[in-house]
Order: structure tokens, then C-alpha cells, then sequence
């Protein structure tokens, strides 16, 4: 089992970052459209063994009242997000998709607003996002926050996807069904504290047991909370040592 651990976004230069760590999520491509040249500098940048992941862009997930928009560089439509099959969203999954494959990614994000929830029109949407999509040559991944388990398996089986999830809250739904486990760290044991949280010794003591018993051939690890570089750090020491 091939274990990876970084960090929701660089915590500091590029460089600085690269000699701690070999894994990014980068959330830039959430945020904006990047540019083919800018994720070519970064991969030239980058040693040949460090690896981008990639959060897709928020016009496939996120509608045009969210307020992550503010933070774009174009204007989103009332056809942006919902995993909905029009021509704005399947024209942002291109330019993910683009992204991905310019960084060599092995693994692409797609995070719904927790305000998307699993009605039966949100899942029809997604269902019809799924088939027309080009999936390139990467692992997909779905982080649905509120979402029933059930109704997790079935799009992610139907679909190929690979659950995401936090593992404080719960072990992934395709824990069995993939040689991918993708973790994300919001922060949020012992209760629900999200983001703004330093995880103890113990927390981390119990996450090293968790992936222990996972059964998959690779792990990636996010941390995505404010002391994510920190805890990183403290974990990759601890699981390496045990």
C-alpha cells in the first residue's frame, strides 16, 4: 500500500512546499480558470515524483450564488454547477479535465456544495453529468457532504468514482470497491469543529490505525485544516515510525 500526504493547497512557495511534501490538492482550479501555460510551469517546477491532484472547478459543482464565485475569474451562468449536463458545465469539466492532464494528475476532485443535497432531480442531473463526460485518463472522486450512503453507492458504482470523504466522520462507501482510498481532513474530531482545528496525538494516533486497515493500493492523505503543514508533518513521523 502506497501511502501520500500533503496538503488542501500549498502552505507556503512551491519550492519550500515540494522539499517537505509529494502531494498537493491544488484548490486554485477550484477558484478560477488556470491557464494551460500556469499548470505547465507549475509541473516543469515540480520533481518528476511529486504529484498534483486536482479540485475540479467550481462552474461543474457550485450554482451561481455561491459565494466561492467571488473569487473567479469569469461569470458564472444560471447553467453553472449542479452536476447538471449543460453546455456551461460540460465546457468546465473540459477545462479541468485540460488542467489534470498538463500536471500528469492521477486524481481529480469534484466537491458538491453542502447545500446540493441527494434529491431525485440532483441525481438524475449527476447521473446524465457522468455519461457524457470525457474521463481522461485519472481517477475520479466525489465529495457529496449530507449525502445518504446509499445514495453515495449507487452513483459512485454506477459511475466509477471514488468516494472522498473525511474519516473522523466515516470510512468511505468504496472502501471495497477500489484500489483508492482519497482522505480529506477538515478538522473536525472531536466534534464539530471544522478547519479551525490542530489535531491531538491521539487523533492522529487513531487516523494511523484507520489507513492501517485499510486494504487498498493507494492512500492519499489531505490535510485541509489551519494547521494542516503542521499536522502533516506530525502524522507522516508517526505512521512512518510505528
Amino acid at each position: 500500500m502506497r501511502i501520500m500526504v500533503g496538503c488542501c493547497g500549498f502552505t507556503k512557495s512551491m519550492r519550500s512546499y515540494m522539499s517537505d511534501f509529494k502531494l498537493v490538492e491544488l484548490q486554485t482550479t477550484f477558484y478560477r480558470v488556470v491557464k494551460l501555460e500556469t499548470a505547465r510551469k507549475w509541473r516543469g517546477l515540480a520533481p518528476e515524483d511529486f504529484v498534483f491532484t486536482v479540485k475540479a472547478f467550481q462552474g461543474i459543482t457550485h450554482t451561481m450564488s455561491s459565494p466561492t464565485w467571488r473569487r473567479s475569474n469569469i461569470k458564472p451562468t444560471k447553467n453553472h454547477g449542479g452536476l447538471k449536463p449543460t453546455k456551461e458545465v460540460l465546457e468546465s469539466w473540459e477545462i479541468t479535465k485540460a488542467i489534470c492532464e498538463e500536471l500528469r494528475s492521477p486524481f481529480c476532485l469534484l466537491q458538491t456544495p453542502a447545500s446540493f443535497k441527494d434529491t431525485p432531480e440532483n441525481l438524475r442531473n449527476s447521473e446524465a453529468f457522468f455519461s457524457k463526460i470525457d474521463r481522461g485518463s485519472f481517477e475520479i472522486g466525489l465529495e457529496a457532504r449530507g449525502w445518504s450512503p446509499s445514495s453515495i453507492l449507487k452513483l459512485c458504482e454506477k459511475n466509477r468514482l471514488v468516494h472522498v470523504t473525511d474519516p473522523f466522520l466515516q470510512d468511505p462507501v468504496t472502501l471495497s470497491r477500489h484500489e483508492t482510498v482519497y482522505l480529506r481532513l477538515h478538522g473536525c474530531p472531536p466534534g464539530k469543529t471544522m478547519y479551525n482545528y490542530s489535531y491531538t496525538d491521539d487523533d492522529l494516533k487513531a487516523l494511523c490505525r484507520k489507513v492501517s486497515e485499510y486494504r487498498a493500493e493507494r492512500v492519499y492523505i489531505l490535510f485541509n485544516n489551519v494547521s494542516m503543514e503542521r499536522d502533516a508533518m506530525r502524522f507522516v513521523k508517526l505512521y512512518f515510525r510505528i
